[in-house]
C-alpha cells in the first residue's frame, strides 16, 4: 500500500474530530441546567455511550482490521470483537449502576430481583447493538479507504506502464528515423558530395530535436512544424527535377496548441519511401492545417512505387509505431486513414488537441 500523504492524514484527522465533536456536543444544547452538579452528572451518564463507541471503532480501525481482517484471518477477527464488545458492555453496565439513580436496595425482594435481571438483559442488549454497528462502520470506512488506495495505485501503475511504453516507442522511433535519413544521405553521396555535406549539417539540427528537444510529452505545434519543414528540405536535396514537392504548414505562432512530438514524421517518411522514383515523374503533397475547434489535420498524397526486398529505406516499423503512440496519447481523439491504389498513396491523420492554458 502507498503511504498516505501528510495532507490526506490531516484531512482525515479533521473529519474525525468534527464527527466526534458533533456527537459529544449535541447534548450540551438540550440539557436543562437546573444546577451545575446535576448538569455534570447527566452529561457523565450520556458520554458513556459515545466513549464506548469510540473505543470499539478505533480499536477496530487502528488495530484489529489491519491485524486480522486484511490478512484474511476472519475467525480471529470475530473472536477478538466478541471479547472486546463483551468487555466494553460490562464496563457500561457497571458505569450505569454507579451513575444512574434508583440503585437496588440492600435486601431487595424476589420480584425486584427478577425485574432487575430483566432490566440488566435489556440494558446489555441495548448497549451491544450500537457497539456492533460501530464495528461495522469501522470496517466499512476502512475497506472504503483501502479500495480508494487500491484504485489510486492501479491508476499510478497504469500511468507508469503507459509512460514506459511511450518511452520504448520513442526509443524505437529515433533510430528508425536516423536509419532512414542516413540511407538517404548515403544515396546522395554518389550523386552530389556537396549536397551530402549540407545534408549532414541539416541532419545534426534534426537530431538535436529528435534526441533532446522532444523530451516533453507534448511540444508546441510551431516547434513540430519547424522540424517537419527542415526534414522535408533535407529530403528534397536527394530528389531529381521529376519529383514535385508541395508542402503547406500552419504559419501561426500564437495558437498555444500542444502536440505529441514526431507523430507526422512516420507518415512523411513513408511518403518519401514509397512516393519517389528516379526514373518516373512522382509527387509528394503535404498539407498540415490547424482549425479553430482544436483539430489538426495532416493529409499526405504521394505517388506510389512499391519497394522491392533490396530497398534500404527502412524496416517499415514507422506506421505500427505511430498507431501504438496514437492509442496511448490520443485515445478516442484521433482518426487515421490510409488509402492505397495502384499509383497513389493517401494518408490522413486528424488529431483533437489541447492548448497550453488547459
Amino acid at each position: 500500500m502507498m503511504p498516505d500523504t501528510p495532507k490526506k492524514k490531516s484531512l482525515q484527522l479533521i473529519i474525525h474530530l468534527l464527527g466526534w465533536g458533533i456527537v459529544f456536543g449535541i447534548p450540551l444544547f438540550f440539557f436543562e441546567r437546573n444546577s451545575t452538579a446535576d448538569y455534570i452528572d447527566r452529561y457523565l451518564r450520556f458520554i458513556s455511550a459515545p466513549v464506548s463507541l469510540m473505543i470499539i471503532f478505533y480499536f477496530n480501525y487502528c488495530y484489529l482490521i489491519d491485524k486480522f481482517l486484511f490478512r484474511k484471518q476472519t475467525r480471529e477477527y470475530l473472536l477478538s470483537n466478541i471479547v472486546l464488545i463483551a468487555f466494553v458492555t460490562l464496563c457500561l453496565h457497571f458505569w450505569h449502576e454507579l451513575h444512574i439513580p434508583g440503585a437496588m436496595p440492600p435486601n431487595p425482594p424476589k420480584h425486584f430481583q427478577v425485574r432487575k435481571f430483566d432490566g440488566m438483559v435489556f440494558f446489555l442488549t441495548r448497549d451491544i447493538v450500537p457497539l456492533i454497528l460501530a464495528t461495522g462502520m469501522s470496517v466499512a470506512i476502512k475497506m472504503t479507504n483501502r479500495w480508494i488506495q487500491s484504485e489510486n495505485e492501479i491508476r499510478e501503475l497504469e500511468k507508469s506502464r503507459t509512460e514506459a511504453e511511450l518511452r520504448n516507442l520513442r526509443n524505437q522511433l529515433n533510430p528508425h528515423f536516423l536509419f532512414n535519413t542516413l540511407n538517404n544521405i548515403y544515396s546522395l553521396i554518389a550523386l552530389s558530395p556537396e549536397k551530402a555535406q549540407q545534408a549532414i549539417m541539416d541532419l545534426s539540427k534534426l537530431l538535436r530535436y529528435v534526441l533532446y528537444d522532444n523530451s516533453p510529452e507534448f511540444v508546441p505545434l510551431q516547434k513540430e512544424m519547424e522540424f517537419v519543414r527542415n526534414y522535408v528540405e533535407l529530403m528534397r536535396l536527394r530528389l531529381t527535377d521529376n519529383t514535385e514537392i508541395k508542402i503547406s504548414l500552419p504559419q501561426s505562432t500564437s495558437s498555444g496548441t500542444l502536440i505529441a512530438p514526431l507523430l507526422f514524421i512516420s507518415l512523411i517518411e513513408n511518403a518519401f519511401k514509397h512516393g519517389v522514383s528516379n526514373s518516373q515523374p512522382s509527387f509528394i503533397h503535404i498539407d498540415i492545417s490547424e482549425y479553430s475547434d482544436q483539430r489538426i489535420v495532416c493529409t499526405i498524397e504521394n505517388s506510389y512505387f512499391p519497394k522491392n526486398e533490396t530497398d534500404k529505406s527502412g524496416s517499415g516499423i514507422g506506421l505500427d509505431n505511430l498507431r501504438k503512440r496514437l492509442e496511448l496519447l490520443y485515445p478516442g481523439r484521433y482518426l487515421l486513414n490510409i488509402e492505397q491504389t495502384d499509383d497513389k498513396y493517401i494518408s490522413a491523420l486528424i488529431l483533437f488537441t489541447h492548448t497550453e492554458e488547459e
